[in-house]
């Protein structure tokens, strides 16, 4: 990072924010709360929240209505204090987080006052629209997304996957933003009894799974459920909670798991650490942050080859892989997990050297650079 460089007035349009809990949110805190550690000012424009302020960054809330096949997400709706706000901020920077709804119009502030524009995509919608049988709309959600970021003088992804599909997609100034988390907070640490029991009805002697992450379709936790059971004295708790949950309770109905909601701050780690091995079916992470906490905590990953978990699990070092759509695979990863823990604590070590090496400080740092690289792109436009 450039120890020497300007204090800056970033403005960031977000289409998430506490209280959600989501992976992009977790992100967006993160640099919140790095930039108001080095000194930045920043005005965030986000969705309804309770939030006037968070860690130094002014919040500017709008509203608008609950997006038709996911309500969860709201499709809000920039209005004119925002730009008022914005005018009185001076932004040096405007970064447009996942743009969707929210996210263009900071994309046309920043063109109109001539700004420097950086754009981060997050979200593999083009998947979740197959899920939700929208698959035939995948060609204008692609050109639509392409023509947002094309705006931007820098685009950034997640993880190589999503780099690699920008491109491929004709994504220009495409670069990879690597993802870190706060190992001082996720970490090793004794298991909590009570916590293991609750998460295990009662019994701690068996073999516990844990998934954390949104309870929806396309998370692949519907398939999941006949790869794991009927397994003798294996067991799964469900950390989350999303637009399927309550299909998904009935769908486990009578299987031997426990699901427990939202889960935050200590209540989330201990539930970590309560685990044997942490599960994650889903084909549409454009990284996959949980599985690097659960790393932190201890956890071997059992995950789908897909997106862009690749580049946090390394097959038999840190981590099982299955392959896409081969559900019959996931069965035997669990027994030898559940029988071998010596391989479970060695999977786990490994996962945890490799979490200490993904700070989240660094990641946050390496974004920062992206602000002045992108504040020089822009200069020599103008």
């Amino acid at each position: 990072m450039r120890e020497d460089s300007q204090k800056l007035k970033i403005a960031i349009f977000t289409e998430v924010f506490l209280p959600k809990i989501d992976g992009i949110v977790s992100i967006v805190c993160l640099m919140l709360r790095r930039l108001n550690e080095l000194g930045h000012e920043v005005l965030l424009i986000g969705p309804e929240t309770d939030y006037t302020e968070y860690e130094g960054a002014k919040i500017v809330s709008v509203s608008g209505p609950p997006f038709p096949f996911y309500p969860e997400l709201k499709m809000n709706i920039a209005r004119p204090y925002v730009r008022k706000a914005l005018d009185e901020f001076q932004p040096d920077i405007v970064h447009s987080v996942n743009p969707a709804f929210l996210g263009p119009y900071g994309i046309y502030y920043a063109r109109r006052r001539k700004l420097p524009l950086i754009a981060s995509f997050h979200t593999d919608i083009v998947q979740y629209a197959k899920a939700y049988g929208l698959g035939f709309t995948s060609p204008f959600v692609w050109t639509y997304f392409r023509v947002l970021h094309n705006q931007a003088d820098l685009n950034l992804g997640p993880s190589t996957y999503v780099r690699d599909m920008l491109v491929g997609r004709n994504f220009k100034n495409v670069h990879w933003w690597k993802r870190g988390i706060d190992t001082d907070f996720f970490s090793r640490g004794n298991r909590d009894p009570e916590v293991r029991n609750r998460l295990t009805n009662g019994n701690p002697d068996d073999f516990l799974l844990v998934y954390v992450g949104r309870a929806a379709r396309e998370k692949g936790l519907f398939e999941l459920r006949d790869a794991i059971f009927p397994r003798p004295n294996v067991r799964l708790a469900i950390v989350g909670g999303g637009p399927a949950h309550d299909e998904l309770q009935a769908h486990y109905a009578d299987t031997p798991t426990f699901f427990a909601g939202y889960l935050r701050g200590d209540d989330l780690i201990q539930a970590y650490r309560a685990a044997d091995a942490f599960i994650f079916p889903s084909t549409t992470e454009t990284f996959g942050l949980v599985a690097l906490e659960a790393m932190a905590c201890g956890l071997p990953v059992i995950a789908v080859k897909a997106g862009g978990i690749v580049d946090s699990v390394t097959h038999g070092k840190t981590g099982l892989f299955y392959e896409k759509g081969r559900f019959e695979q996931v069965g035997p990863l669990i027994d030898k997990l559940h029988h071998d823990p010596a391989y479970r604590e060695e999977l786990a070590q490994k996962g945890w050297e490799h979490a200490q090496n993904r700070s989240w400080r660094a990641t946050m740092d390496q974004l920062l650079n992206f602000y002045y690289e992108t504040i020089a792109i822009s200069a020599s436009k103008n």
